[in-house]
């Protein structure tokens, strides 16, 4: 299994990122995925997750109506849209796969077994 996350960078309040990751080394369709972030000192926390199909999303309350996470079954890849970013929203980005069988949706750390090397995101004037 191998989850490669692309698409961070420096970014000023307020503007937008759209990070990639894609998936090789099991079949992508059949598990969710999602996506956790790191700041610095302090723990890694989740921000959203999708179903296999993509059919069903949860998101943290801090990225709520801000963040957008979509999947293209066909690319393999799963997708992070960040629009009216915030300071408080730089952080190592992670994304992750749900490994435990098509009809689960995670939300902790515990619930994903395959992990990316992640991307870093830092939102600064």
């Amino acid at each position: 299994v191998q989850l490669v996350e692309s698409g961070g960078g420096l970014v000023q309040p307020g503007g937008s990122l759209r990070l990639s990751c894609a998936a090789s080394g099991f079949t992508f369709s059949s598990y969710a995925m999602g996506w956790f972030r790191q700041a610095p000192g302090k723990e890694r926390e989740f921000v959203v997750g999708i179903s296999w199909r993509g059919g069903s999303t949860y998101y943290a309350d801090s990225v709520k109506g801000r963040f957008t996470i979509s999947r293209d079954n066909a690319k393999n890849t799963v997708y992070l849209q960040m629009n009216s970013l915030k300071p408080e929203d730089t952080a190592v980005y992670y994304c992750a796969a749900d490994m435990r069988g098509s009809w689960y949706l995670g939300t902790k750390e515990a619930d994903f077994g395959s992990w990316g090397q992640g991307t870093q995101v830092t939102v600064s004037s």
